[in-house]
């Protein structure tokens, strides 16, 4: 059975449990990182160099890391004919664009200002890095505001694994109260869309922590 190591709190496990389970593999997770821990220990630097989560494990000893890497393996090694990740080269151009944007323009400012309101006291946050990291956010996000004006996934009509990527991190958008965040209906829209999906309600629409 396929072995995931990482805490389920961290949005880049998240992303991986969305997509195994919209793939119906079976796997067991395990619980390393944040307060569990285990993340120095040789062996988990085996899996993963720089102690980060997720790791994925085959049962036969093959490892993995980077959650957007590990959403293309599933679909290419479990599931390749899945329009996850479709095969048309072009079509899957467009999704490893949005799913290498998502990790390049994205991931710094959301990363921000999410340890600054949910894991920082409200003694030590700094209000003026959180409100500049929001506004960065939302310039990324208007983009793919303007992208779900013409289509109700990222990538078209189709949902993929550009969809899981972005998914987590729409949900911490939507459920803080961020100082300046723009109204975008086309994003609001597609949020919901996402919370139809059992696998991203289970996986990624629970209290942030």
């Amino acid at each position: 059975m396929i072995r995931l190591w990482g805490r389920n709190t961290s949005s880049n496990v998240m992303k991986v449990l969305h997509g195994l389970d919209e793939l119906g593999l079976p796997f067991e997770r395990i619980d390393v990182g944040g307060a569990f821990g285990g993340t120095a220990t040789p062996d988990y630097r085996a899996k993963q160099p720089l102690g980060l989560v997720p790791a994925l494990e085959e049962p036969d000893g093959f490892t993995l890391f980077e959650s957007n890497a590990i959403l293309r393996y599933l679909c290419n090694a479990h599931a390749p004919t899945s329009p996850l990740y479709p095969t048309e080269p072009r079509a899957r151009g467009v999704v490893d664009a949005w799913l290498d944007l998502q990790q390049t323009a994205l991931t710094a400012p959301h990363t921000v200002f999410f340890i600054g309101l949910v894991r920082t006291p409200p003694e030590k946050r700094d209000m003026a890095a959180i409100a500049a990291a929001v506004q960065q956010a939302a310039g990324i996000w208007k983009l793919v505001d303007a992208r779900l004006a013409e289509h109700p996934w990222i990538t078209g009509d189709t949902f993929t694994i550009a969809d899981i990527a972005w998914g987590i991190h729409v949900h911490r958008w939507m459920a803080l109260d961020l100082p300046g965040r723009p109204d975008l209906a086309n994003v609001t829209a597609w949020y919901h869309r996402l919370l139809a999906r059992p696998a991203f309600a289970r996986h990624c629409a629970g209290p942030l922590a």
